[in-house]
């Protein structure tokens, strides 16, 4: 069991802390002495896992745009090279091209330093072996190693650095999946005649718009804050954040691109503009991405986490698809994903409403660059039928308000026992409401489907992946359906003397 002081790490499967004092009354946590004790652990991991002393790994060490990327990088080489380890320093990277370093590099493992969309002064650190990225357990169980003190002997000698690009690797790989995809060679400039508007957000993603599409021949006037630049002084690098789309919108209608991409800051989420400045995110990407699959796949698996539509679900099984709803979380989907395949299940996508996507043919990587890819070589062939990502999309319903809330527990130490408590509850008080039915193709929390006029739409109550409270999704079809709902169901909130009805106020309706 972790004590407070470690488990304020873990969060999902990563690391994250705080690793700056830019922001008042927050404290640093994720302090040189914390980093050097959790790679010391993430070491010692991989010795039980694997059996390799640690004079025989190798370990790659990338990191995002952050201004405290540096100093952990610094504590976690030297912390490596300590033990004997021998290190590939990749510098400035994106998260998908730091697991692309274990096979291109031949290394035992990697890390990569980023807290992926969350603020400036937020860090933390992403674990890859060959087997993908670490899980929340894998995580909890190098934190566990961390609490109990295991002391590690340094041998006589350091293990060597070298300076790496692995941006070089990774960037050649995607240039030859757009091109296979195309069924041309770079020189022929297969996206010529296209124009597409990049925001990296001041993240690691500027790349792709010089180094991919650039290269093959795409227009990229009017790509905006490509330079990394870890305070994000034009907004969050995150496809989620409202701020975030609104730039990428604007850019897109600005320069009259046939697409506007937006990454997160380490580049494994992206979100897309269509070329009316429409935004193609949640649902609507994912149906866009299944399309695509189920093409190439006819009749495979899409898994997605617990916040989609019931509408998507139709809208893949009129494709032919068959469409798996799991819990939240990447690694979950992707595990989920797997399993199938495992089980000689086709799966070939697990993606997630936040952006995340991992598909078989990238080994199951969440990779946004790979995902934009894929997405751009379908739009270069409806182009050349006349045709847009839109008309792809014809059938499919998407709805016309969205909002999540975040609920808190006053007695978070008994978050546990009082959330279960709540979800218990509401599995028979929802009898109580009207035209509203209980959903049984639900793995994660309880989701309610609510049919009538005002209310056509559905929630979905569940613990957060990452913090002790309790989510609510809510999602209409019908414009003033949100709302609706939430009051329906604030009288059941009421009966719980630690919950804050405050918090089922509208926070973010789409």
């Amino acid at each position: 069991m972790l004590n407070k002081y470690w488990k304020q790490f873990l969060s999902g499967s990563d690391i994250r802390g705080i690793a700056t004092d830019s922001v008042k009354d927050e404290k640093i946590n994720l302090t040189n002495e914390a980093v050097q004790k959790i790679i010391h652990g993430f070491a010692e991991w991989l010795y039980e896992k694997t059996a390799l002393p640690c004079q025989s790994m190798v370990i790659a060490v990338g990191h995002d745009s952050r201004v405290s990327a540096f100093r952990m990088k610094t504590v976690i080489i030297n912390s490596l090279r300590s033990l004997g380890i021998k290190v590939y320093d990749c510098s400035l990277a994106s998260t998908p091209a730091m697991f692309a370093s274990i096979p291109i590099l031949s290394c035992t493992a990697a890390v990569q330093i980023t807290a992926s969309h969350h603020p400036s002064n937020k860090n933390g650190m992403k674990f890859f072996t060959a087997n993908g990225g670490l899980s929340g357990l894998n995580v909890k169980e190098i934190l566990e190693i961390c609490q109990n003190n295991v002391s590690v002997n340094p041998p006589k000698d350091k293990g060597e650095v070298k300076t790496m690009n692995i941006m070089n690797y990774y960037c050649n790989s995607l240039i030859k999946f757009i091109c296979k995809e195309l069924n041309c060679s770079e020189g022929d400039m297969p996206l010529k005649g296209l124009k597409i508007v990049v925001d990296a957000g001041n993240g690691v993603g500027g790349f792709f718009a010089a180094e991919i599409l650039q290269k093959l021949g795409a227009d990229v006037q009017g790509s905006i804050f490509l330079n990394p630049d870890g305070n994000f002084p034009n907004h969050i690098p995150n496809p989620d954040n409202k701020e975030a789309m609104k730039s990428i919108i604007k850019a897109t209608i600005d320069a009259q691109a046939d697409l506007g991409v937006i990454f997160d800051t380490d580049v494994d989420r992206v979100g897309f503009v269509d070329s009316k400045g429409l935004e193609i995110s949640n649902n609507k990407l994912i149906a866009l991405v299944s399309c695509i699959i189920l093409k190439k796949y006819p009749g495979s698996t899409v898994v997605t986490d617990s916040v989609t539509s019931d509408k998507l679900e139709e809208f893949i099984s009129s494709l032919g698809g068959n469409h798996f709803r799991f819990k939240r979380g990447y690694n979950n989907i992707i595990s989920a994903a797997k399993k199938f395949n495992d089980s000689g299940v086709d799966c070939h996508l697990a993606i997630e409403t936040s952006g995340h996507a991992a598909f078989k043919s990238n080994n199951f990587v969440d990779d946004g660059a790979y995902l934009a890819c894929l997405v751009i070589a379908e739009l270069m062939h409806l182009k050349k039928h006349g045709k847009t990502i839109n008309n792809l999309l014809e059938n499919f319903i998407d709805s016309k308000e969205r909002t999540e809330l975040r609920i808190k527990i006053d007695n978070s130490s008994k978050f546990e026992e009082l959330s279960a408590k709540i979800l218990s509850k509401l599995k028979n008080y929802y009898q109580t409401f009207k035209n509203c039915k209980i959903d049984e193709n639900n793995l994660e929390g309880i989701r309610l489907k609510f049919n009538s006029r005002w209310q056509e739409g559905w929630c979905l109550l569940r613990k957060s992946v990452h913090d002790p409270i309790l989510v609510l999704n809510v999602e209409s079809y019908v414009n003033g359906g949100v709302k609706s709902i939430i009051d329906t169901i604030k009288p059941f909130f009421s009966m719980f003397e630690f919950i804050n009805l405050k918090d089922l106020d509208i926070a973010k309706t789409i």
